[in-house]
């Protein structure tokens, strides 16, 4: 296996951080530029900058942002939210952005994933998954940041845009985003099983300990986290070290 890759994924709502629990019920955690540039000195791997209104409000806001913290961070920078054309992808990558994440266009038009991957390349492509539990190793899609239920299988979708082209998948569980109990290992087992791309998961983590937990049952690409970071829970040095004394591959 590659090495594990440690990415903080950083919420927006005009112009802030913000941190829910379920997607719900959020509250500003700081300036988005400044973070980025914390979490790079102390040495994540990549960023992820969602746009948690732009599905509100048919837009995506994010270029400035991307922008200024391009100008101080050397690593991956992913966007999403409110992604829907080429010339959206086109802007993203234009201001700084290395990738991008589609959820709700994806899902409305999957053609677009292909265009897209054609156009830019499957490595700047990254299907958002947003997956919500309904039944045992059954999960349903949710679009427009976690508030719309689509009657879609999760499972299903993934493989489908896995045959459309997309280099990886970001996987964020609803039921566990926010509550700081643990990645969803039945979910990102499921996945894993029945797609070889690489897998970012998202939802759940607290620390370190909680990615060991994850390992022991299945083995995914990268972690995102937001609330360890945003919250002082555990720091990234010490996250890899954990990871490295328990023989997981990480980037140091």
């Amino acid at each position: 296996m590659s090495k594990l890759r440690i990415i903080a994924r950083v919420d927006i709502k005009n112009e802030y951080v913000i941190k829910g629990i379920h997607l719900e019920g959020l509250r500003k955690v700081g300036n988005p530029i400044e973070l980025a540039k914390k979490y790079y000195e102390n040495g994540i791997d990549e960023i992820i900058f969602m746009d948690s209104v732009a599905a509100y409000y048919d837009r995506n806001s994010l270029s400035k942002i991307i922008k200024e913290a391009s100008k101080d961070v050397f690593i991956p920078i992913t966007v999403g939210g409110g992604i829907r054309t080429l010339e959206d992808i086109q802007q993203a990558l234009s201001v700084g952005a290395d990738k991008v994440a589609i959820n709700t266009q994806a899902v409305q038009t999957p053609h677009f994933l292909q265009d897209a991957a054609q156009r830019f390349g499957s490595q700047c492509i990254v299907a958002s998954i947003v997956a919500k539990k309904i039944d045992t190793n059954k999960y349903e899609v949710y679009t427009e940041n976690a508030r719309e239920a689509t009657g879609k299988d999760v499972l299903e979708w993934a493989k489908e845009v896995e045959a459309l082209g997309v280099g990886e998948i970001m996987l964020t569980s609803i039921d566990k985003e926010g509550t700081k109990k643990g990645f969803d290992a039945e979910l990102c087992k499921l996945i894993t099983q029945h797609v070889n791309l690489p897998i970012i998961v998202s939802g759940g983590m607290k620390t370190s300990d909680d990615i060991l937990k994850l390992f022991q049952h299945t083995q995914v690409d990268a972690i995102a986290t937001a609330s360890t970071l945003h919250y002082n829970l555990e720091d990234i040095q010490s996250i890899k070290q954990n990871l490295q004394k328990h023989n997981i591959k990480v980037r140091v």
